[in-house]
């Protein structure tokens, strides 16, 4: 997923704003927790969830919900960080990195009690292949042979993908080409499995939308089970007694609350009726981490906030006005003023790790983009047309639209408008490419740097920007080639000065995770992606 003079305005405002913390009361405490004496967990997930369908979604929410739902082949290590078996007990990898071999657990079984063999997960990698079904992430699987063949349509026999079942408890992975990162990226729910038989009863396998991941019929394989949906409210997960390591499971329960408010959602912490948020407000974000340490929690996330630019659309067709667009934004403003909780401004869209630190960058002169606006046309913003940034709900959402939109009156002499939709309906107006601008975040779905990159290619399912580049799209396969990881990182660099050339996005700034969690909380392990095996998480007295 992904910032002067006017910006200044708009940091007063936020830093005046009323800061203010109230010591929570026992009698707040919700009466279920008091009375139950079950280990409940009750966390704040931002928006409500697009769906439950890991095959049809793209979203942190939902990537929440659906880790506690599902398990994979792999999954969160204890400590945060790393790989650990998931129904996968042990595997084996050819010298060559192409061939992956998968020993599935005995004891794997699906909430129903049905045995999680190694045809579940080959059925599941054909369903999200599925041309019909559209996912967005099906190009997480194009590592595997004829992946993208069978997607694309230009093969229709699934056997001749790189997914072999000697028998239902050995799963076989061909690969393309050398995948470092396959391990990790199996931790993502793209490649988790669904129960087949459900979806069949349901029409499912190549359709969106059907209620087969409602409570009552949802069947999963994770730690824990569906047992409540009340839309936009909340929802509850229950302790799996099937899970092949129930034993190991804390909790008993955890509720995930829609709360795309963070005011409210603070509000709702701060009075005990939440053990932690998934944000804080702009303006708390001082007063947590300098009165109340021991909830305050900021740390490193693997992410980068953005805004897409539909390069289909006139002016954002030519990449001189897409390149103004950018230049002409203080970012370090933006996270100065604003922000204020460790953000780093960005110049380019991966954001930096141990692997690989981006030397390509998007330029910082002002008289460039005024120059490149005038070649484009438009001198001093004269005769720009009606131009609008799409958000979805959320305070910090407006308040940097705002700022953009200041920043480019000021720099550039054109006016942008503001369009403010709901998650579901602003994730449908994206994928249909009906805006101009549109804010978006990336989060990394794995410790790798092609997590990012892939984004761009054409055609790709999470691109929703129109952009193709066939230079881009060779070096990218190049990248999936190398013979060792420098000539990987190499390519990689020369994907990134693509995308500053030709910006079909505006990176604004890299992300830290900020958010606050009771100290009952335990074994709440970070770590960069800010995922986590939930049978771990465990609440003290």
């Amino acid at each position: 997923m992904s910032r002067v003079p006017r910006t200044a305005v708009l940091a007063v405002a936020l830093l005046s704003a009323p800061l203010f913390f109230s010591a929570c009361k026992r009698g707040d405490a919700p009466a279920s927790a008091v009375t139950t004496g079950k280990k409940i967990l009750r966390i704040g997930n931002g928006t409500e969830p697009q769906e439950l369908d890991p095959h049809v979604v793209s979203g942190v929410p939902e990537h929440h919900i659906i880790s506690a739902l599902l398990e994979g082949l792999v999954t969160d290590a204890p400590e945060g960080a790393g790989v650990a078996p998931g129904v996968a007990e042990s595997w084996e990898i050819s010298p060559d990195g192409l061939v992956y071999v998968f020993h599935l657990r005995a004891n794997a079984r699906w909430s129903n009690g049905d045995p999680v063999t190694s045809r579940d997960f080959a059925r599941s990698f054909q369903r999200i292949l599925t041309p019909s079904l559209a996912a967005e992430y099906a190009y997480k699987l194009f590592h595997l042979v004829n992946a993208e063949a069978y997607y694309n349509g230009g093969l229709s026999d699934f056997s001749k993908v790189g997914v072999e079942t000697p028998d239902a408890r050995t799963l076989v992975l061909r690969l393309a080409h050398r995948t470092p990162f396959l391990l990790e990226a199996l931790k993502h729910f793209a490649w988790f499995p669904v129960h087949i038989a459900t979806l069949e009863k349901f029409n499912a396998l190549d359709r969106r939308g059907t209620r087969w991941t409602r409570p009552g019929s949802f069947v999963g394989n994770g730690p824990f089970t569906l047992a409540e949906w009340l839309p936009n409210q909340k929802i509850t997960v229950e302790k799996s007694a099937t899970y092949w390591d129930a034993a190991a499971t804390r909790l008993d329960a955890i509720e995930f609350h829609a709360i795309d408010n963070p005011d409210s959602e603070e509000r709702l912490f701060r009075t005990g009726r939440l053990d932690a948020t998934s944000t804080l407000p702009l303006n708390k974000t001082r007063i947590y981490r300098e009165k109340h340490p021991e909830s305050y929690r900021q740390s490193p996330y693997y992410g980068v906030y953005y805004y897409r630019l539909n390069t289909t659309r006139p002016p954002l067709n030519d990449r001189r006005v897409r390149l103004a667009l950018a230049i002409a934004l203080d970012r370090e403003a933006i996270v100065e003023n604003i922000l204020r909780a460790g953000q780093t401004p960005a110049y380019n869209f991966t954001p930096p790790s141990p692997k690989f630190t981006s030397r390509a960058s998007i330029p910082r002169d002002l008289a460039l983009a005024r120059e490149l606006l005038a070649e484009a046309g438009y001198p001093g913003g004269k005769n720009f047309p009606r131009m609008e940034i799409l958000y979805n709900t959320s305070e910090s959402h407006r308040v940097i639209a705002e700022a953009l939109q200041q920043m480019w009156r000021e720099n550039l002499g054109i006016a942008v408008e503001l369009n403010n939709q709901e998650w579901q309906t602003y994730l449908g107006t994206t994928r249909a490419m009906e805006y101009d601008m549109s804010r978006a975040g990336w989060i990394g779905d794995y410790d790798d740097p092609n997590t990012f990159l892939d984004l761009w290619l054409t055609g790709g399912g999470n691109n929703q920007t129109g952009f193709s580049n066939a230079g881009y799209d060779a070096a990218h396969a190049a990248a999936l080639n190398a013979p060792d990881e420098a000539t990987r990182m190499a390519l990689f660099q020369k994907l990134e000065q693509i995308l500053a050339e030709e910006v079909p996005c505006l990176p604004l700034y890299f992300y830290t995770r900020v958010c606050a969690i009771s100290p009952r909380v335990k074994n709440w392990n970070a770590n960069p992606l800010d995922t986590r095996n939930w049978k771990h998480v465990d609440l003290a007295p």
